[in-house]
This record gives structure tokens, C-alpha cells and sequence, in this order.
């Protein structure tokens, strides 16, 4: 399975972004995904991750209420669309995938198997 994040960019506090990740190589809609990201001189944490099906959805405190994740298995991708973002959102956003399909959303790194590479997210204040 290969992951390709994108939609990062540099952004005023206050401002949106999305970031979409595509995947291919295997059945998409049987895969958790999830967004997570690391900050510089952090770990990796889980920002927000969907179920393969029915669609349950998950979010880290921080974000709930400011970020959205969505999928499109019709178009094998997964969305986080980011609003009313902060400069403690500055981060390398990275998404991730199963390989088992999951009723739950997933929330531990260990259960993700393919990684796509980082997009960066830069608030400024």
C-alpha cells in the first residue's frame, strides 16, 4: 500500500487548511486511516482517525471541534480539513492506514501498517 499526503502549506492563526492523503495498492475501504502528527521535539501523536466501516471517528482533545476527517473510498482517500487553526498545530502531518479492517477507529500507532510521508503545517500567529 502506498500513501501520498498532501495540502500542507503556511497559514495564518485563525486560517484552514486541507490535507488529503491518497492510497493505492490494495483494497482502500478495508483500512482504519488516521492523521497524526509531530511537532519539532515531540512525539508522533494521533490527531484524528476514521474506521473502515461503518464510519466511526475519532479525535484528540485538542483538535475536536476545529478538525473534520473524512473518507472517500469511491476515490481511495481520506481528508483532515483543519479550521480555526493555532500555531500549536505546527506540525508534520502524516496519515496512516491498516492493514486489517477495523469497526473502530483506530488509535494506536502500532495498529497502523503503511505511512505516508510527512506534509508540513506551519500556523503563524
Amino acid at each position: 500500500v502506498q500513501l501520498q499526503a498532501s495540502g500542507g502549506g503556511l497559514v495564518q492563526a485563525g486560517g484552514s487548511l486541507r490535507l488529503s492523503c491518497a492510497a493505492s495498492g490494495r483494497t482502500f475501504s478495508n483500512s482504519g486511516m488516521g492523521w497524526f502528527r509531530q511537532a519539532p521535539g515531540k512525539e508522533r501523536e494521533l490527531v484524528a482517525s476514521v474506521s473502515a466501516g461503518p464510519s466511526k471517528t475519532y479525535y484528540v482533545d485538542s483538535v475536536k471541534g476545529r478538525f473534520t476527517i473524512a473518507r472517500d473510498n469511491a476515490k481511495n482517500a481520506v481528508y483532515l480539513q483543519m479550521d480555526s487553526l493555532k500555531p500549536e498545530d505546527t506540525a508534520v502531518y502524516y496519515c496512516g492506514g491498516t492493514s486489517y479492517r477495523t469497526t473502530f477507529a483506530p488509535r494506536l500507532s502500532s495498529s497502523y501498517a503503511y505511512w505516508g510521508q510527512g506534509t508540513l503545517v506551519t500556523v503563524s500567529s
